[in-house]
Formats: C-alpha cells, structure tokens, sequence
C-alpha cells in the first residue's frame, strides 16, 4: 500500500463512516443531511479526478493531427516556391528573413495553444467540480454558525428570536467536532485533483479550497476550546 498518494477509496470510506455516526448521534438532523451529501461528493469528486488524470485521446488524436497538416502546408507552400527571382540586395535579405522569423513565430504559438487544449479543457472542468466543493464547505459552516458556547453560560438569557441551542456541553463538542471533521475531508477532495492534474493553476485553487476549510476549521476549535474551558470551571 503507498502512503505517498491519496486514495479516493479511502476518503469515500471516511465520509461514509463519519456519515454514520453524525446518524447515530443527531439523527433527523440538518447535520446529517449535509454528511449524506458529502458522501455522494466524495464518491463523484473521486469518479471525476480518476476521469480526469487520463488522456483525453480523442483531443490529442485531433490536435496532432491539426500540427502535422500545418506543418505539411508549410513545407508544401516552401517547396513550390521559385527562389530565381529573389534579389540578393540587403534589403530583401532582411525583408525575406524577417518573413521567416514571423512564421516561425506564429507557428510556434499555434503549437503552444493547440498542445494546451487538453490542459484548459481539464482546468475548466475541475473548477466546474471545485465550485460544488467550496459551496458544501460554506453550507457545513453556516450548520455551525449559531453553536454558540456562550449559551452554556448560566447567565445568558435567549431572544424571542434567538435559534434553538443545546445545553448539553458535550454534544454541542461533538457536533462541532464533526463539522471540522467534515471540514478536512473536503479538503482532501480537493486534493485529489492537485493529485491527479500537474498544473498550478489547478494546484493554486486547491490551495484555496484547502485553505478555506482550514480557516473555517479553526473557527470551530475556538469553540471547542471556549466549551471545555466551561466545563473545567
């Protein structure tokens, strides 16, 4: 088994068990409604970076191919070319080289943009696939947003509009716990596509993502902190 890749298998099986047990704890709750969606994610993400790491042949077939007739068109319009009449003054020299360099040029960009078809196509789907993954992180998020510690405090006296909380020290823990959890397994979706594609545009955006849920994950141990310091004292 190699430890230096990520496994999709592996995080799918993770999201499934976290599922599991955000059911056994808080069942009918939104929470696990959202752990649900994370499983059929983890499993579609990892379809998707699996599709996406091999070639796209067709594309490659009908790129080269799109190369090879322009290079065949050049050394066709070069070979039936008549050269006779060509002054040798310097500045035809310079005209008819310039010419050359100009079409070169061209062509070389023509290969360059044509060779990176296949690369900005499985950018643009990644970051399609990307957009899903930032949207679940904020919905994880705003299920922790009103998981307040300051309403285990004695003191604290709730609205009229104020959201139903729990008093229960350890299991307002434990929901927040699993909202972090939830949080780094987005993060190795991500991941996958870093894995999976050799670009640093796509590297850079998984960076965000990453970064995103580590922040937001963060937050939520803040509160976890205030929760136990309240239960110390």
């Amino acid at each position: 088994m190699s430890y230096r890749t990520l496994n999709p298998e592996k995080i799918a099986a993770t999201a499934q068990s976290l599922e599991a047990r955000i059911g056994d704890r808080f069942p009918n709750s939104g929470l696990a409604s959202v752990a649900s969606e994370l499983v059929v994610m983890s499993r579609d993400l990892a379809a998707a970076a699996e599709r996406l790491a091999r070639p796209i042949w067709w594309l490659r077939v009908l790129t080269w191919s799109v190369i090879i007739l322009g290079a065949g068109m050049f050394i066709f319009v070069g070979s039936i070319l008549s050269f006779d009449r060509i002054s040798t003054g310097a500045f035809d020299f310079v005209q008819g080289v310039e010419a050359t360099l100009n079409t070169l040029i061209l062509g070389g960009v023509g290969f360059l943009a044509l060779n990176s078809v296949e690369q900005r196509l499985k950018r643009k789907q990644i970051f399609k696939e990307l957009h899903g993954l930032r949207s679940l992180i904020h919905v994880i998020d705003m299920h922790q947003l009103t998981k307040d510690p300051a309403a285990l405090s004695t003191s604290f006296t709730p609205t009229a509009h104020s959201p139903q909380r729990t008093n229960n020290p350890a299991e307002l823990a434990r929901y927040l716990d699993y909202c972090s959890e939830m949080l780094s397994v987005t993060g190795k979706l991500a991941a996958l596509f870093a894995q999976a594609i050799q670009d640093e545009v796509v590297t850079s955006a998984v960076n965000d993502i990453e970064d995103l849920g580590s922040n937001l994950s963060r937050k939520i141990w803040q509160k976890i902190t205030l929760i136990e310091a309240t239960r110390q004292t």
